[in-house]
């Protein structure tokens, strides 16, 4: 199935029907007067969230969505019946935006979560409701009120406890496809990973989900590579997890350089974004080069005013990784630190008998 995780979409919510000018005729019943029905109201846009979805797809190709209109009213004071609403199932995650301003009209997270987007018309009353004593014939009745129409961005956003960052062939996918069941595309040239990846990670009788996020690199906030397209996958994340290359033969590149290019891209994208907790991790050690550059970098931050830890590790021999994991879970799951100054109430002498 192919990702889309941003369309542009437009929903028109259904009018509502026209009230009737009608009068009741029948047989003995010389002035029956007005008996015009209501209009149907309109029927509404709604969107709700379908945990089955897992992409924007089926709207990449159809933008324009209808509700039902109200029925007109009609005679017999029969009024008219209210238009279908319009459902419109979208994945959990999904952000919706007003095309025209920008402005956020909703989160949906929450499975058969639901919100109107467009309300729908109000129908028009018929001429019986205008009928008084100094009007008993009124020959008039209320049009309906059109629906509600607007221009949507649809965003959709992983949620992910636990994003993994990282230049091109870091090594994230291997990462994912060990730590989890997740099976994404392998391979030893740049950009193999072009749509995120998840994955559910066991951790001493806990879980969290894990996003493989398609490699950055140096520039992408101006385009390089695949951009910052899938960045807004890791802005639900909680936890980074921050891979880089021990051994790379390309010149230029080693792991400091590399860790603050990613870092940088991070922060042209969002500064919430740069502030969130990272854990740094150097890969492939089971080749010697890769490990030799990973205790330089380790020592490096090591010397920082603020330490920084740094975890070696090998997907492919499994090294490191309970460490890794126990790391990413101790960030996740912080237990309850105490009161500071805290030692409890202290308990009253008892008293002397007398």
């Amino acid at each position: 199935m192919k990702f889309v995780d941003e369309v542009k979409i437009h929903v028109k919510a259904g009018d509502g029907g026209d009230g009737a000018v009608a009068w009741r005729r029948e047989k003995f019943i010389p002035r029956g007067g007005p008996a015009g029905g209501d209009g149907g109201n309109g029927g509404d846009v709604v969107l709700e969230v379908d945990p089955q979805l897992s992409t924007l797809l089926d709207y990449r190709y159809i933008r324009e969505h209808k509700a039902r209109n109200g029925e007109k009213g009609s005679g017999s004071d029969m009024n008219g019946k209210d238009g279908a609403d319009l459902v419109l199932r979208v994945p959990p995650g999904t952000v919706v935006k007003d095309a025209a301003t920008g402005e956020q009209l909703c989160d949906l997270g929450a499975a058969g979560e639901r919100v109107v987007i467009a309300k729908g018309g109000r129908g028009g009353l018929g001429n019986m409701n205008f009928a008084s004593s100094t009007n008993q014939a009124p020959r008039y009745a209320e049009d309906g009120t059109p629906g509600a129409e607007r221009d949507l961005v649809l965003e959709l956003k992983l949620l992910a406890d636990v994003g993994i960052v990282g230049y091109p062939n870091a090594g994230k996918s291997t990462l994912i496809s060990r730590i989890s069941r997740a099976r994404p595309k392998i391979a030893d040239y740049p950009f193999t990973t072009l749509t995120p990846n998840l994955g559910v990670v066991g951790w001493r009788e806990r879980s969290f989900v894990v996003a493989d996020i398609p490699g950055l690199i140096e520039g992408a906030h101006a385009g390089a590579g695949l951009g910052h397209q899938f960045l807004r996958h890791v802005e639900r994340c909680r936890v980074l997890i921050h891979l880089v290359e021990g051994a790379n033969p390309e010149p230029g590149r080693a792991p400091k350089p590399d860790l603050d290019a990613i870092n940088a891209e991070l922060a042209a994208y969002s500064d919430e974004l740069a502030r969130k907790p990272q854990i740094v991790a150097v890969t492939k050690i089971d080749v010697p080069e890769a490990r030799a550059a990973g205790v330089k970098l380790q020592k490096l931050l090591g010397r920082r005013k603020k330490p920084v830890p740094v975890h070696l590790v090998s997907a492919v021999t499994g090294e490191g990784l309970d460490a890794l994991l126990d790391a990413v879970g101790r960030a996740l799951f912080k237990e309850a630190r105490p009161h500071r100054g805290g030692g409890g109430k202290k308990l009253a002498k008892p008293r002397a008998r007398a």
